[in-house]
């Protein structure tokens, strides 16, 4: 798979996306340890914020091998970053691709904004023939914003995360090279 490890700083109309820094730990232990954010997600929710450092590693390496943007809310009075941090999304394992919000930030449009931006970047940005996602089909939003995406579903398997002593099903989709 060919991927051009380049993970610029992008624009919508709300937000910037850009790479994440050390500094963005607090923030992201905030959603990490949010039992609502963490609902539907892959781990329990952190208990540390070293559980959040370790998971913030690979979004701070430029050999990485995935392409996440810090999602952060412009001021509507200057049209600049005034950095508050609402989530990440990207592709960490392509063709993979995932977002996590703050629930303080749900129901806004902000995951399809940010998703409307990185779709085109990492498909520019790597060789991948289509895009996927695995998400858990109790989880309504994250599977609403993925069909406005494009995405279709492909196929659903049972009992494939435990966590915390509750198996989870999931519903995988995908999105074709434009």
């Amino acid at each position: 798979m060919l991927i051009s490890k380049t993970v610029k700083t992008l624009h919508t109309q709300r937000l910037i996306l850009r790479p994440a820094v050390p500094q963005d730990l607090p923030a992201f232990f905030a959603i990490m340890r949010d039992p609502r954010a963490m609902q539907y997600w892959s781990t329990l929710p952190h208990t540390s914020i070293d559980q959040t450092r370790d998971w913030m590693v690979p979004m701070l390496d430029p050999q990485g091998r995935g392409f996440d943007w810090v999602i952060t809310l412009k001021n509507p009075a200057s049209g600049s970053g005034n950095d508050t941090i609402i989530g990440k999304a990207g592709g960490y394992h392509l063709p993979e691709i995932g977002f996590i919000l703050h629930p303080d930030h749900w129901g806004r449009g902000y995951a399809t904004e940010a998703m409307q931006a990185i779709i085109p970047a990492l498909f520019a940005g790597s060789d991948v023939p289509e895009l996927t996602a695995d998400v858990d089909p109790l989880n309504p939003r994250s599977l609403a914003v993925l069909a406005k995406l494009g995405f279709v579903e492909t196929h659903r398997a049972t009992r494939t995360f435990n966590l915390g002593g509750v198996w989870a099903d999931s519903v995988y989709l995908a999105l074709p090279r434009p």
